[in-house]
Order: C-alpha cells, then sequence, then structure tokens
C-alpha cells in the first residue's frame, strides 16, 4: 500500500524541483542580450514609433533635435495613459527648433529639461522605455530628413548598458556631473569615444568601412589614412563638403578609397558608422551619434555602441558597400 504522506512529500518536493527549473529557465531566457539594427530610410520609423508605443511605465528621451509632430504626439498619448515621459532637449544649437516640441509636451504632462550647457550640444538621441529597452541612434526625430537620411538605431535589452543609460539620463536631467558607466559596450562622449573609434581603426587588419557626416577630428583622419598606409582597404562614404578638403585629400593620398554624395542627392550620408575586418576574426562596429569632430568626441554628450553580432554586421556591411558604390568617387 501506497503511504500516502511519503507520497505526497514526493510529490510537492518534485513540483518544487521542476518550478526552480522552469524558472532558472525563465531566468536564462530573460538574461539574453538581443540587438536589433533598424536603417533609415528603408525601414521608416515604424520600429521607434512601435517602441515609444510600448511603454507602460516610463520613457526617457535625449533629443538633439525634436520635429516630428507623429513622435512628440505618440509622447503626449504615453503621458495620458500614465506613463512617466521625460524628455532632455539640446538648448545650445537647437533650442529655435527644439521649442515647439518644448512647448506641446509640457502642456501634457511631459516633463521636459533644457540640455545642460556643460556640454557644447547634447548631441545623443536615446530613448529607453520601462528600464527595459532602449533605442541608441544616429537620427534625430525630424521628420524633414526621414526620406532622405541614411541613419541607424540598435534597439537592445541590455541591462548593463540600459543601467548606465539611465544613471547618465538622471544626472544630466538634473544638470549633475557624472563620469558614464561603459556598461558591456557603450561609446559616450566625452568620455571614451575617441579611444575606442581609434582602437577601432588602429587595430584593424584588412578592411575599414567608414560613414560619417563630419570628418574634422585630426585623430580619427590620421589613424584612417595610417591604417591605408599600412595595407587596409580604407573606404570612406561621406556628402559632399568642401570643409573636410584637407583631410579627404590626406585620405586619398594615403590610398584610402573615398565616394561622396552631392548635398542634393537623393540619400545624405547622417550616419556615424566604422566597420572593421568585416568577415574576419575579431570583425566588429561602431554605430551611434558621434561625428568625427574633436567636439563631438571630446566636448559633446554623444553615446554609441560597439557591436559585433554576425547578422548587423553583415546588414551594415551591405548598406554601406551599396552606399559606396552608388557616390562619386573623390
Amino acid at each position: 500500500m501506497i503511504n500516502r504522506k511519503k507520497f505526497m512529500l514526493y510529490t510537492i518536493g518534485s513540483l518544487l524541483a521542476l518550478s526552480a527549473i522552469t524558472s532558472a529557465h525563465a531566468d536564462e531566457s530573460a538574461a539574453v542580450i538581443t540587438r536589433t539594427l533598424v536603417t533609415e530610410p528603408s525601414q521608416g520609423l515604424t520600429p521607434i514609433y512601435n517602441l515609444i508605443n510600448s511603454a507602460k511605465k516610463t520613457i526617457d528621451m535625449t533629443m538633439y533635435e525634436l520635429t516630428d509632430t507623429a513622435a512628440e504626439n505618440l509622447l503626449v498619448q504615453a503621458a495620458a495613459n500614465g506613463v512617466t515621459v521625460r524628455v532632455i532637449l539640446d538648448q545650445d544649437n537647437e533650442k529655435a527648433h527644439n521649442q515647439p516640441a518644448y512647448t506641446l509636451l509640457t502642456a501634457h504632462g511631459v516633463q521636459v529639461h533644457w540640455a545642460n550647457t556643460a556640454y557644447t550640444y547634447t548631441h545623443q538621441k536615446t530613448i529607453t522605455v520601462d528600464g527595459i529597452t532602449t533605442a541608441v541612434m544616429s537620427l534625430n526625430l525630424s521628420s524633414q530628413y526621414y526620406s532622405t537620411s541614411r541613419d541607424f538605431a540598435v534597439i537592445e535589452n541590455d541591462v548593463n548598458d540600459i543601467k548606465a543609460i539611465e544613471a547618465v539620463f538622471n544626472a544630466d536631467f538634473a544638470n549633475k556631473a557624472i563620469t558614464p558607466a561603459l556598461g558591456d559596450d557603450l561609446v559616450w562622449s566625452p568620455t571614451n569615444s575617441q579611444s575606442v573609434m581609434l582602437a577601432m581603426i588602429n587595430g584593424a587588419k584588412y578592411s575599414l568601412s567608414v560613414e560619417n557626416e563630419e570628418m574634422a577630428d585630426a585623430a580619427i583622419a590620421n589613424a584612417l589614412a595610417a591604417a591605408a598606409k599600412r595595407g587596409v582597404k580604407v573606404q570612406v562614404t561621406m556628402t559632399a563638403n568642401s570643409s573636410y578638403a584637407t583631410e579627404l585629400k590626406q585620405l586619398k593620398a594615403a590610398g584610402a578609397k573615398i565616394a561622396t554624395y552631392a548635398a542634393t542627392a537623393s540619400l545624405y550620408i547622417h550616419a556615424k558608422v566604422i566597420i572593421a575586418d568585416f568577415g574576419y576574426a575579431g570583425a566588429a562596429a561602431f554605430v551611434g551619434s558621434e561625428n568625427f569632430s574633436s567636439t563631438s568626441l571630446t566636448k559633446n554628450r554623444e553615446l554609441g555602441l560597439t557591436l559585433t553580432e554576425a547578422d548587423i554586421l553583415s546588414s551594415l556591411n551591405t548598406t554601406l558597400t551599396s552606399d559606396f558604390k552608388g557616390g562619386k568617387a573623390y
């Protein structure tokens, strides 16, 4: 005859063990880091709008320029739904453009803060939702540029990155000084952006593919030229700008290949990307808000990411290769 007491104890013990295993698997699943690349203009803003719409508790946004009324209305609706919405807007260079958004949002329950003037510009473009998902972007929420601007965003759930991003947001929202934590792969200005980019460029053995809106930082230009001289295949794609003629001539003389788009072309290179050694061991990429200028790298508030995911690197490489082929040889 079965001892009912022992059977019940055995059953309870088994259920507890199963529960512990299930919980462990759930925790393991929750710890999986996902990163999704958004490529503009081809994908449109739906992934970004969906991120804003997904908020249940909080939205923290740092934005250099906010003139997209659709995004503004989503923030207003979120606040009306009880979400705590906080926004930092640049005032050093973009206050006139940002003022309508500031006025609308503050009138509808959104907490809006003019960015800390300790930075030359607050050029960061980040949206963090519920403290669990963030978008780190090269694009501003400026709808007038969406159809023509080459830009990228990375949407991720890395806990260490988000903890650091939120800590910096809280400090910047209160105009408090902070040395940003680097998370797992964050690239901050004015903290570590120049050193990370130089390390990526100087460490490249086979290839470097670059897009940027500017080419004004001497250290970056010198590093790219040095890479070309040591035999690295260096490809640079930009929208033409006579302000960078000296640097582009330097790169061309060193053996770099350069493609440019006219300012009136249907594609404007606003992205800030470096891909190092694609297709080889140790391949990596940078995507973020940082331009190649000393102001952007050492004086602004900026944020980017280093990436090693094969699917993201492959997508970035496909886009940058196509952009390079579509430009005019410099």
